[in-house]
């Protein structure tokens, strides 16, 4: 079992992992009826995206003895009505360093092949930029 939720009530959830105890807590968004205190879910699936995309590039990243430490990633997320979705999330991914041409195509072909990209709808449009300094 990878985690465990539980619902407490006012459209908001406790989530523990269960190989760490790592908690999250999610409300529901103000636009849908939550008091936005804490991520949404889909806040999260958004988030996700980046985070997968940033450890994919830094396995590979590795691999080639390249430290990405301070890299970071800024995400919207954008929602449709009817029905209620994602509809596309952008990340824009700023780089801590210059890389040559080559370094920075194996970069955002792992980034952009992450598995949770892979997951994702083929209807949701992911929106990714990279930018060096």
């Amino acid at each position: 079992m990878t985690s465990k939720v539980n619902y407490q009530g006012q459209l908001r959830t406790h989530a523990v992992h269960l190989q760490s105890n790592s908690v999250v807590i999610t409300d529901a968004p103000v636009d849908n009826q939550g008091k936005g205190e804490a991520f949404s879910p889909t806040d999260l699936v958004a988030t996700a995206l980046a985070s997968c995309m940033m450890t994919i590039m830094g396995i590979k990243a590795e691999s080639m003895n390249i430290d990405l430490s301070g890299t970071h990633a800024d995400v919207v997320k954008h929602m449709s009505e009817n029905p209620r979705r994602i509809s596309q999330v952008e990340v824009i991914m700023t780089m801590n360093q210059n890389f040559d041409d080559k370094t920075r195509k194996i970069l955002e072909k792992a980034a952009l092949t992450c598995p949770v990209s892979q997951s994702l709808h083929s209807d949701l449009v992911q929106n990714v930029r990279f930018v060096y300094p």
